[in-house]
Formats: C-alpha cells, structure tokens, sequence
C-alpha cells in the first residue's frame, strides 16, 4: 500500500479563529493575516536586509536575557539564539513577506519575526513546523517583549546598519572627486556667481569645493547616527515594562550590544522613549541635507556639461547611452538626472517622516512602518546613486581645457585681480571699455600706462587668479583724481 502523501498545508489558530498555512512556510497565521489585509505597497519587509538583521539581532538579545534572568528555559532559549543567528548570517530573509506599509505600529512585522524565528527552531528541534505547544512564536520567542519596544529598536538598529555602507560610498565618491580636483589643479577656468562671469579659479578648486560637501555629510551623518543609538527595549507596551523581569532591560542591553557592535543605551524614560519618535525626524532630516546637496552638485555637472556646441561645454561628461529618439549623436547627462531625482524623492520621504512623527499620539506612534520605509528607502536609493554617479560619472569626467582657457584669456572679470593696483573705478572703466571694444583687458591697463606688461602679466598668472598664490605685498593703488585719464 502507497504511503500518504504528505500534506500541502497545516492548520494554525488564533483569536480570530484558524488558518490553512504552507506547510513548507515558515511564518505562520499572524503573517498570513498581514498579508491578506496589507497588499499596499507590494514590497516585502525583506527588500531590506537591514531590518531583518535588526529583528533577528532583538530576538537573539531576548532570549539570551531571558535564559540569564532565568525566565526562559536552556533548551528553548538556545534553540531560539540558534535560529535568530540563522537569519542574522542572511538565511530565510525571503519568509519575511509581510508589506512594508502596513498598519498595527509594527505588530505584523514583530509577529512575521516570531513565526520564522521560532519554525526555523523547531525545524532544528527535528520538530513539525507549528508545533507551537513546544515552541511558542509568543511565549517563548517574544517573551519579555512588545512589538513597541522590538519594532523601533530593530529599526534603528537596521538603520545603524545600513548607514555604515552610505558613508562608505559616500567617502568613495567624495575621493573620486578629490581625485579629480588633483587631475584639474592647474586648469584655469571662469568663476560664476548668479550664473554671470565672475573672477577666475581653478576647475581644480570646484571639484575640491564638491568633495569637502561631501566630506561635510559625511560627518553629519555620522553625528546623527548617534540618534540612533537610544534604545526602549524593556519597555513592553506603553514604557512601564509590564511583563518584564526587573532584570530584563539591563541584561537584554548588554546581550544586544555584544550582539550588533553598536553603543546603545536604554532611554532613562521608557514612557517617552515609546511614544516620541522624534530621532527619526532627526536622521531623516540629514539624509535630506545629504541629498540636496548631491544634487546641487550633479546640477552643476550637468550645467558645467552643457552644450557640447552651444552650452558651457567646460567639462566632458563620458557618455553612457543614446540620448534620443530622434536626434542622431544626442547624448544626455543621465547619471547626475537620475541622482537628481533621488533626491527629490528622499526629499519627499523626510516630508513622510516628519507628518508621521507629527501624527504620534499619546503612548505610540501607530505609523513606524512608513517611517522605516521612508528612511530606508532613502538611505538604500542614496547609496546607490552614489555609486553610478562615482562608477558612470565623476571617475570618466574630462576638461575641455582650451575651451576653459579661451574663455578666461576673453574673460571681463580678471581685471578685478588688478582693482588692488590701478583702483575700482580705473579696473570698472576698463572693464567697460573691453566689454565694448571685445578688446583684451590686459592690452588696455598697458596701453593707459597704469601698469606695466610685466607687471600685468604677473598678476594675470593663473597662480594669482586663482588665489593659488596670494598677492601679499603693499600695492599702490591709482588716486581718484587721475581717473579722469581713463
């Protein structure tokens, strides 16, 4: 006689009655619930591995507590630090299929990260998937806490995690423009304040302005990931810690920052800790300034790149695709435009966070999850456009240097490196008079014998005009009343 085959599905209960479940899944009927009632965003929780680690790296802390304060047994306590550290090490990241938009403050999220956590353990049992009478996904595996103190502190650690690698591609692409500013140091170039000719520097000196932006940020970022370091855990509910051993927040603290390498701290008020997500705002709010930033900076690469023919065509952006359906040889700055539009949408995330951190009320801010998303989206959208703007872009950039030095050779604006020697109003009447006659402004201080060519041409240096040597010397400058000569 065949043996039956074994069954596609089991059956799992709650309060709300029971649930057929994939015998092969490894969450369970919580999850299940969350699925059904939350296909907003259809995007899983896992498309941020951060997060995962961060609820995995909870869960760990917690049973190591509990076992510590003695309110967990040996067995199931190991049994659950086994299976988290399956999930930290990337294992079972696709069970994680609740939305990332999702309402319950986080409790979907929490209950997803108690059924995989606790199958997975009793799979190392050599026990059946829901033998929750064994192992229990909330008695065992959330003992001692809360999705109110888990979800917010898996979050900042995830966040913690996942900024480490945006600053590390940060750093690269402010050296990629370091490096560039090395390769232009002796190009000289026009300056531009509002968008007209101003007085000469180096391109050098623009693409070491664009990495100390960069390097700015980064140091901002780093400032305020310290926000995220205050943790609620200990807190269960509403922050008074009911259902909690008096032990428990200090030794889940200590088994926690063993565990993910981070400095947290337990937040002295445990009420407010729970109920103000204001750090969220805080952190988001950096990653803003960080984006707007970087946009700024690609504006001007795209201005800077304009043209070829009828643009400012100063620099040479390396071409990465056809930029048109109809204009043969058409090529367009596609890698600063898509990190344009990054930040525009980091932008509107921080405005996400902000109204949902607003819309907190009394003892829970029911709307974490859209601030997890929001934060983690930007933070996973910046990193990588940081990443193609360095690869596709900034590494490739060439000058046009004779264009660059055409222009400044033509260029009004260096007589304003002479204003020291021949005075305002001379460099001013001058300047007009080049300006009508398209005559060149050092043959002009010549020919009115304010300064010799020697002289002119030493401080028309490029050196000089950038400010690269400084002009330290007292100078004489041209009385008011011989301006009438000029």
């Amino acid at each position: 006689m065949a043996s039956a085959a074994p069954a596609s599905t089991r059956t799992e209960t709650d309060s709300l009655g029971s649930m057929e479940i994939p015998a092969d899944a490894y969450w369970g009927i919580h999850t299940a619930r969350a699925d059904a009632n939350f296909p907003i965003s259809k995007r899983p929780i896992s498309v941020y591995p951060d997060l995962i680690r961060g609820l995995a790296m909870v869960k760990q802390a917690s049973a190591r507590a509990n076992k510590q304060i003695g309110v967990l047994d040996q067995k199931r306590a190991d049994l659950i630090d086994a299976a988290a550290q399956r999930v930290i090490d990337g294992e079972f990241h696709d069970q994680f299929t609740v939305g990332v938009i999702q309402g319950g403050a986080g409790t979907s999220t929490n209950m997803n990260a108690n059924e995989v956590i606790t199958n997975i353990a009793l799979e190392m049992a050599g026990r059946e998937k829901g033998d929750y009478a064994f192992l229990s996904p909330i008695d065992h595996t959330n003992r001692s806490q809360s999705t109110n103190d888990v979800y917010p502190t898996a979050i900042k650690i995830g966040l913690s995690l996942n900024l480490r690698s945006l600053l590390d591609e940060l750093d690269l692409l402010r050296r990629a423009f370091l490096g560039k500013a090395v390769e232009f140091h002796d190009v000289l170039k026009v300056g531009r304040t509002q968008l007209q000719d101003a007085v000469p520097m180096t391109l050098g000196q623009e693409f070491h302005g664009f990495a100390t932006t960069l390097g700015e940020d980064h140091s901002r970022l780093t400032e305020n990931a310290s926000l995220m370091f205050e943790i609620n855990m200990g807190a269960t509910a509403i922050g008074t810690g009911i259902t909690t051993h008096v032990d428990y927040s200090r030794a889940v603290l200590a088994h926690l920052r063993e565990i993910s390498g981070l400095d947290l701290e337990t937040a002295t008020d445990l009420v407010e800790s729970t109920s103000d997500t204001g750090a969220f705002m805080s952190f988001s709010s950096s990653l803003k300034r960080n984006a707007i930033k970087l946009s700024k900076i690609c504006n001007d690469l795209r201005l800077l790149s304009s043209g070829p023919q009828a643009g400012l065509g100063e620099i040479n952006l390396p071409a990465k695709q056809a930029g048109s359906s109809i204009m043969p040889g058409k090529v367009n700055p596609v890698i600063p435009e898509v990190v344009n539009q990054v930040a525009f949408s980091v932008v509107g995330a921080d405005t996400t966070v902000t109204m949902a951190v607003e819309a907190g009320q009394l003892q829970l801010n029911a709307f974490e999850p859209v601030i997890a998303h929001s934060i983690f989206q930007s933070i996973t959208w910046m990193r990588q456009a940081m990443w193609t703007l360095r690869v596709n872009c900034v590494e490739g950039i060439t000058a046009n240097e004779d264009r660059l030095g055409a222009m400044v050779g033509a260029s009004v604006g260096v007589i304003t490196a002479l204003t020291p020697f021949i005075g305002y109003a001379a460099a001013a009447a001058l300047a007009k008079t080049a300006l009508l006659t398209n005559r060149s402004v050092a043959d002009l201080v010549v020919e009115a014998e304010l300064m010799s060519r020697e002289e002119v041409t030493k401080q028309l240096s490029p050196a000089r005009l950038s400010g690269l040597e400084a002009v330290t010397s007292a100078i004489n400058v041209i009385p008011p009343e011989d301006m009438i000569q000029i």
